[in-house]
């Protein structure tokens, strides 16, 4: 586990610099961003993945890598936005974007540890294709809940959905990185 640990962390950096990048591009303007309006973001750049899996023809020169940082980073935003609630104006700094990030990233690598450990990795010897269709229903999931207010009558809420979203695609990314 501790080379688990060490590639989610490798990984976890790439998709930090970038949304570090971004917010001194555009600032925190996400933060206007309703929570279905994040989990539709999340949506776009999984059914994309997906398509590109299936599809051998690509009109946009981008990878399934750029699209799994992006689901990371979006499901990021929406655990920030789950705490913080919606903004009517941008009000993060850079620092505190990133403190938050970190804060969010941190609870999610505890998450992935515990299950990973009780898992036995099993993660390992799936095909990055499954690990898109459990992020794909986890959103599926996350819809249904935004649709039922957020009430649930026997399962976990949003916030572990977003975290297994992140979790699901570091692994994807991680598989893909090995081969």
């Amino acid at each position: 586990m501790t080379n688990t640990s060490q590639q989610y962390d490798s990984i976890i950096k790439i998709c930090r610099d970038l949304y570090s990048k971004k917010m001194k591009d555009y600032g925190a303007a996400w933060r206007i961003l309703r929570l279905p309006s994040l989990t539709d973001q999340i949506f776009i750049k999984a059914q994309r993945i997906r398509s590109l899996q299936e599809n051998e023809i690509r009109k946009v020169d981008e990878d399934e890598k750029s699209e799994f940082i992006g689901i990371i980073n979006y499901s990021i935003m929406a655990l920030i936005q789950l705490d913080k609630g919606v903004a009517t104006q941008p009000d993060l700094s850079t620092e505190e974007a990133v403190q938050l990030y970190d804060e969010k990233v941190q609870l999610t690598k505890e998450l992935m540890e515990n299950k990973n450990h009780d898992y036995g990795e099993a993660w390992r010897d799936m095909r990055v294709s499954s690990l898109t269709d459990l992020i794909l229903q986890k959103i599926l999931r996350v819809k249904q809940i935004e649709d039922n207010k957020g009430k649930t009558l026997v399962s976990e809420g949003i916030d572990a959905n977003y975290q297994d979203m992140i979790n699901y695609a570091v692994f994807a990314l991680i598989l893909m990185e090995k081969n």
